[in-house]
């Protein structure tokens, strides 16, 4: 295990905007001796679902990054945009208090939280007033062609439109996801190599959950962390790739 990993920093539950949702904020102990990478990751359906990600979450941040996770409301009348930009405004002006480097900003998302920071790199406007961006986006086991009703337009029609510039993207999808099929996420590769940004497709044996490193729990009738192989693996997998998102080597 990595030596950090065994010494983080963990508070929950701190309300971080208007609409008075709470976040977790992890993060290695103890003063950095530099300010953190810092990572802002959307959960997917259901809403307020932020502990599926805490496995992850303290992975992550036992490579030595600032991870915030939000909760937010994915069934809201706005798609949850709301609560999606707060928590986007919180992390850039709250970073900083963590030990966060908010120049060093990577927006990841997981399924629904996935196509929101997508549409977030090709559509600035979705999640903030002053074309802010991030300095790399991390999708996970999304779908960007659905077309859901209270989340639109698709992210493949936002980037078949957008004039934002390239970013860093890296897609991460399991192979044996029976939620959404991988073929949206190599077909959304491809779309945006064609359209000259730089990405990344990494697939895993695992499934939906799988690469979050979680697992669904039929007793609880929800995700909760992952005790599979095929999903620790496929997590870690993910973290690495939050890591290089961020700048950080091995």
């Amino acid at each position: 295990m990595n030596k950090l990993a065994e010494r983080l920093e963990v508070r929950r539950g701190l309300r971080y905007g208007p609409s008075g949702q709470l976040l977790d904020v992890y993060r290695p102990a103890g003063p950095p001796d530099e300010l953190l990478p810092t990572v802002l990751l959307w959960h997917g359906r259901p809403a307020d679902n932020r502990a599926v990600l805490a496995s992850l979450a303290r992975s992550a941040a036992g490579r030595g990054l600032l991870v915030l996770v939000p909760d937010w409301r994915t069934d809201a009348p706005d798609g949850g945009w709301t609560q999606l930009r707060e928590s986007l405004a919180y992390a850039r002006t709250r970073g900083a208090h963590h030990g966060g480097d908010t120049g060093r900003f990577v927006l990841a998302g997981w399924s629904l939280g996935g196509r929101a920071a997508l549409a977030t790199a090709l559509r600035p406007s979705a999640a903030s007033d002053d074309g802010w961006r991030p300095s790399a986006v991390v999708g996970l086991g999304s779908n960007y062609r659905s077309s859901d009703e209270l989340m639109h337009p698709t992210v493949m029609e936002d980037l078949a439109c957008s004039v934002a510039s390239p970013i860093p993207v890296r897609l991460h999808h399991g192979t044996a996801d029976a939620v959404v099929d991988v073929a949206r996420s190599r077909e959304f590769a491809m779309a945006l190599r064609r359209r000259g940004w730089p990405v990344t497709l990494t697939e895993s044996d695992s499934d939906h959950a799988g690469v979050v490193m979680a697992e669904y729990d039929r007793g609880l009738r929800r995700c909760r962390g992952a005790t599979a192989e095929h999903a620790l693996r496929a997590g870690e997998v993910t973290v690495g790739l939050l890591a290089e998102a961020a700048g950080l080597s091995d």
